[in-house]
């Protein structure tokens, strides 16, 4: 009995020593975000089943009402800005408020996932006491509802007046439009601004990400002549199309899988003697027999580095090991950017501290900066080189981008509170 005392004894101890580093205000806005929690974890439902890959711009739309709906009733400006017809993308959602107080904050979510409608498609359903699934519950429905709650606690308390935000939800983070258009607004708001946080998945309570490396994508075609296959390897007719893919990614992998911060995947392969691969829809159709030596093949992929000097020499290893052809092939591989890196820095490093003091005041422990090599690429990254950034302030949980992704249900709470005394304090 004497222990248990004394357990309990410290364990009060400790949460009145948590709650005397938070000022008055601070206990409001977390009593807030407790309060809200029913309704946070009900939006987050609505939005995991609402299917809405890249491509389904009806899907990414309707995720995109929903938010502007509580955005509106929170006293943010909101527009939706359409991208042109022939980028076959939805557009993005903006909130905005503008006032004199503290730091221009840019608040990046998005509305997108990597689950498009001819894959199949998974509900939100709770698991267990501490896990939830569902398509985009982490990446980054999760996160969006994150910031969302942060903001209305604050709002609650009166505590966005005269604050500058902009909140912007891209709807194509996951593939990510073609053209200038696609971000021009996006990063023209950010210049605005002094501080960008980012809520995308975060790798848990005590994580944020000050670097995160970027993306490009390759598409490699390779050629061979057709025939019947008892005539393959024979001087006059080769090693067709399909081993010559073979060879070129192989030799991918033998020569760089090893370099750090570099990866690079071949996400869709397609080859026989009739191929058709649609880029824009991510989309092939093949037919072929054994007994036909396949004349084409298509592979598109990605590739993701830390700094610029990183992908440019890994792009000219990779053309180097496209021109070596196998007998009677030949190959050809381009390249399209998609995302910068966003390189570690000082500004960066402070706002990791901000979120460390935070999450102590809270009583959550320690928050480190992660590893930049175990995340993706992200919109963060497009505006890394104006202002100071964050990322990784959303949910936490497992999986993304894979069927059966998972939200840690109970550190969601936690990460809306450590978010909620993130923006309040940068807002003061």
């Amino acid at each position: 009995m004497r222990k248990q005392l004394t357990l309990i004894c410290t364990l009060a101890c400790s949460l009145t020593a948590n709650a005397q580093k938070l000022s008055a205000t601070e206990q409001k806005i977390i009593a807030s975000v407790k309060q809200n929690m029913p309704q946070s974890e009900k939006l987050l439902v609505q939005l995991v089943n609402t299917n809405s890959g890249t491509l389904n711009q009806k899907g990414v739309q309707e995720v995109g009402a929903i938010l502007r709906k509580e955005f509106d009733a929170i006293g943010f400006k909101t527009e939706w800005v359409a991208m042109p017809p022939a980028m076959q993308r939805a557009g993005h959602l903006v909130a905005q408020r503008k006032g004199k107080k503290g730091k221009k904050l840019f608040l990046i979510g998005h509305l997108d996932t990597v689950f498009e409608l001819d894959m199949p498609f998974t509900t939100y359903t709770q698991l267990n006491d501490s896990t939830a699934t569902g398509q985009g519950v982490n990446d980054m429905k999760g996160g969006d509802v994150v910031m969302l709650a942060a903001l209305q606690a604050l709002q609650q308390n009166g505590l966005l007046d005269n604050t500058t935000i902009t909140a912007y939800f891209t709807g194509d983070e996951e593939r990510k439009g073609e053209g200038e258009a696609s971000r021009a607004d996006f990063i023209a708001k950010a210049k605005e601004s002094d501080v960008a946080l980012a809520f995308e998945s975060a790798a848990g309570l005590h994580s944020v990400a000050t670097a995160r490396r970027g993306s490009s994508s390759w598409q490699l075609k390779t050629y061979g002549q057709a025939g019947h296959s008892s005539t393959i390897f024979k001087p006059n007719v080769g090693y067709g199309a399909i081993f010559e893919s073979a060879r070129i990614l192989n030799e991918f992998r033998e020569k760089l899988s090893q370099e750090q911060y570099l990866t690079f995947n071949p996400g869709l392969i397609v080859g026989g003697s009739e191929v058709k691969y649609e880029v824009a829809k991510a989309h092939g159709e093949v037919a072929g027999k054994t007994n036909i030596i396949s004349p084409e093949v298509a592979v598109a992929g990605d590739l993701r580095f830390l700094t610029e000097k990183q992908k440019e020499e890994a792009r000219t290893k990779m053309r180097e090991i496209v021109a070596r052809n196998l007998p009677n092939t030949r190959a050809e591989i381009t390249f399209t950017d998609n995302l910068p890196g966003m390189p570690p820095t000082p500004g960066n490093q402070k706002l990791a501290a901000l979120a460390d003091h935070v999450s102590r005041d809270l009583g959550f422990g320690p928050v480190t900066a992660g590893d930049p090599g175990s995340r993706g690429a992200g919109d963060v990254s497009l505006v890394a080189q104006y202002l100071d950034c964050l990322d990784g302030l959303g949910a936490s949980g497992k999986g993304a981008h894979a069927p059966g992704e998972t939200l840690n249900t109970k550190e969601f709470p936690l990460l809306v509170q450590r978010a909620a005394l993130m923006i309040y304090r940068l807002t003061r």
